[in-house]
């Protein structure tokens, strides 16, 4: 049913030459898996206003809608790192299984919720589900793949999490359109037992040996995560940063995690070996992940209120027109190598970043209510394209640099960086909209209540509920709407910045044609990273 694969070298390297037998079949299995991960992330954002409602849904205040997105983000952020680590020890493919029972149970459990607090922890209990299964398939695509064919399998699975997140929006406003919303937790169910027929059947187990377990670190690292995630989501959630349960938590994260970076020095068995950051382009591989998931996902959320309020599409059409995103991925991403290969790693990064800018500057500089949905599509293909073109090398070079008995590490690692850069994201470039927002509808529509002005959303409520008097409802709906437009401009400008600043990374620390990847002298020995021809 399963082999057991040595990670010592003398045993790896005559398999390294051609990878597993099933490897392909695995990556099917294991994409489909990530897939029901990535896409419950997404599927939530259209049944807000169904769950809102207390006849068809679970009558859910704003802030316990808030928490249901939030409670599955906190978890999963939290546990990520912890869970590679505990993979490597204890077996990914065990900690996969484990993962799927976890995230299948607590869909169902959803999906039956009597009350908004109960969906609120089953949320928190998927969460974890998807934290102890992410490392874990990226880990066992380093076991089962060569060296050589690893970048492809990573492009594959990097267009799985593009084409995931896409579809999420359509399966969800589908799904409420025909039945109860329930059905938007209830879907993942059947997946989950094919995963786990599958996965029992095809995956081999892998660990990275018996080393001693630091549950100081892997402690650290949850409660510093934790507190990080929390502090930042309140600041996102509230659209200020001044607070004690803002910069109170986020300070607190800080420190625990520096006190954690302090401690892996100083033990010989660390969870993550910290000479790792001595090694620039693992450094810059981390930092592109995390600025461009800051800035992508950021936008991209602000995007989804554009859409939906500004242009007046259902959920299900604003899926629909997220799909180009996605879909561009699934084709560029696993073509990301060979383009590496061709003309470098740098020159490949700098084109891809500047692609993912053309979103940022043509929202900053073209986007107003008129806008005609064609630039929307072409945008969301480019981007894609961007994106799956930036990913995978800079995904590649940090797995690549982690020892293959830390596979489980380098993925957790990897996924806790694009989780809290997106975090980051949508947080500050949220306060950035918000208050940009608030002070132009302040100057544009002063007849307005204060809670009516704290977000366009709210605005719009206030249109729909009648406590704007009907007379004046024309005006403030056109004074939210230039407002929120230049909000929108500031916000994007606000993503060029960032998006800038990755592009000089690329520019200072990713490798040029004919360069090799190698580390440098005294670090760790790792496979190619960013292989050129």
């Amino acid at each position: 049913m399963s082999e057991t694969r040595s990670d010592s070298p003398a045993a790896a390297e005559p398999e390294e030459d051609a990878g597993h037998p099933r490897r392909w079949a695995i990556l099917a299995v294991l994409v489909v898996s990530l897939i029901v991960v990535v896409l419950d992330n997404t599927v939530l954002n259209v049944a807000m206003k169904t769950l809102a409602d207390p006849e068809h849904g679970v009558g859910a205040s704003q802030s316990e809608l808030a928490w249901m997105i939030n409670s599955y983000t906190l978890v999963f952020a939290g546990l990520l790192f912890a869970a590679g680590v505990i993979g490597d020890r204890v077996g990914r493919k065990r900690m996969l299984l484990i993962g799927l029972v976890v995230f299948g149970a607590a869909s169902l459990l959803s999906a039956y919720s009597a009350s908004p607090e109960q969906l609120i922890w089953y949320r928190a209990l998927m969460g974890a589900g998807a934290a102890i299964m992410m490392p874990s398939t990226l880990s066992l695509l380093r076991n089962i793949f060569s060296a050589k064919e690893f970048p492809k399998a990573l492009g594959i699975w990097t267009g799985a999490v593009g084409i995931g997140g896409a579809i999420g929006p359509i399966v969800g406003g589908a799904l409420l359109e025909r039945f109860w919303w329930g059905s938007v937790f209830l879907i993942n169910v059947p997946i989950v037992i094919f995963g786990l027929i599958a996965v029992l059947i095809l995956a081999p187990e892998s660990t990275g040996g018996k080393p001693r377990p630091d549950f100081v670190g892997m402690g650290l690292s949850m409660l510093g995560l934790v507190s990080l995630t929390y502090g930042i989501i309140e600041a996102g959630d509230s659209g200020s940063w001044t607070g004690i349960e803002v910069w109170g938590t986020i300070a607190l994260g800080v420190l625990v995690l520096v006190g954690f970076v302090l401690w892996e020095r100083r033990i010989p068995h660390a969870s993550l070996d910290m000479k790792l950051f001595k090694n620039a382009r693992f450094s810059a591989s981390s930092a592109i992940i995390t600025l461009t998931f800051f800035g992508m996902m950021g936008l991209m959320f602000f995007m989804t209120f554009y859409l939906q309020l500004l242009k007046g599409y259902t959920p299900l059409e604003t899926g629909l027109l997220f799909l180009p995103f996605g879909a561009s991925m699934l084709v560029f991403a696993p073509l990301s190598n060979t383009m590496v290969q061709r003309f470098g790693a740098k020159a490949v990064g700098i084109v891809a970043m500047l692609l993912v800018m053309t979103n940022f500057a043509v929202t900053a500089l073209v986007f107003d209510a008129d806008t005609s949905v064609w630039v929307v599509i072409v945008l969301f293909l480019i981007t894609g394209a961007g994106m799956a073109n930036l990913m995978p090398p800079a995904m590649n070079t940090l797995m690549s640099s982690v020892p293959r008995e830390q596979a489980g590490v380098g993925s957790a690692l990897a996924n806790t960086l694009r989780q809290t850069g997106g975090a980051l994201g949508v947080a500050v470039l949220g306060t950035v909209m918000a208050q940009s927002y608030r002070s132009q509808i302040t100057d544009a529509a002063p007849q307005l209540p204060d809670e009516a002005r704290e977000s366009y959303a709210a605005t719009y409520g206030a249109l729909e509920s009648g406590a704007v008097p009907p007379e004046a409802v024309g005006p403030v709906a056109q004074a939210a709407n230039d407002s929120f437009v230049t909000a929108l401009h500031v916000t994007a400008f606000s993503a060029i910045g960032v998006a800038v600043l990755g592009l000089i990374i690329i520019a200072l620390f990713f490798p040029g044609k004919g360069r090799s990847a190698t580390p440098e002298p005294g670090e760790q020995k790792a496979e190619p990273a960013m292989s050129e021809a």
